[in-house]
């Protein structure tokens, strides 16, 4: 699948040894600390809306697919990213599902043909997202790979109109700097504007410099 250099940025930043770390610093530290949003709010998002039949789209290290409990022995799990080594690390810890891995890029024109799914998690993906993209077309290709009445459910941290302490604005401003993050022109405005141009109904609650949504097909 055809990627821009803009878009392998924001995902060339994981590799094998920053995975090793990421869970700590991420989901114990910045989210609790920095972005002011517990990762209890996103491992509940998890736990209520993921399916056995579920695409989960940025797989990071696995840690909240790790805590969904799946009422099938084997779900349909899908694991779609654009960097080989989530893919790898996260397939390696989900073995026991027989999860299929995707290299992919959720902002292309061209997606691949896949059997539609009843969820698709979209968690932490948006924000990472260039800047100068059409970040849009993300939702619009999420949307095609729903089931009719299917769920996308999320997370993004969102950088304007954001009251954020010191420390969480100097992060972000180096984020973007470097790429990893894209999100300086996200605010609630532009994610509710996306979810409502491509789905039925959706919810949106923001949790510090965190925005959770859900949207239904």
């Amino acid at each position: 699948m055809k990627t821009s250099n803009d878009t392998q940025t924001g995902a060339a930043i994981y590799t094998k040894t920053i995975l090793k770390v990421y869970d700590f610093w991420v989901h114990g530290f910045s989210n609790h600390y920095l972005w002011r949003c517990p990762t209890t709010h996103l491992v509940a998002l998890y736990q209520r809306y993921t399916s056995n039949n579920h695409l989960e789209v940025g797989v990071g290290t696995g840690f909240f697919l790790q805590r969904v409990q799946f009422t099938q022995l084997k779900p349909r799990l899908v694991l779609m990213d654009l960097n080989p080594n989530t893919l790898e690390i996260v397939s390696k810890k989900l073995q026991r599902f027989q999860p299929a891995g995707v290299i992919n890029d959720i902002l292309a024109g061209q997606q691949p043909n896949l059997p539609l799914f009843d969820s698709i998690a979209f968690n932490y993906v948006w924000h990472c997202l260039p800047a100068e993209a059409d970040k849009e077309q993300a939702f619009v290709n999420l949307a095609k790979f729903l089931q009719p009445n299917g769920v996308l459910f999320g997370s993004t941290l969102l950088a304007k109109d954001i009251q954020q302490n010191l420390p969480a604005k100097a992060l972000m401003k180096l984020y973007q700097h470097k790429g990893i993050f894209g999100n300086q022109y996200d605010d609630l405005t532009r994610l509710e504007t996306a979810l409502q141009q491509n789905f039925s109904r959706y919810q949106i609650q923001q949790i510090g410099s965190a925005a959770l949504f859900v949207a239904w097909k």
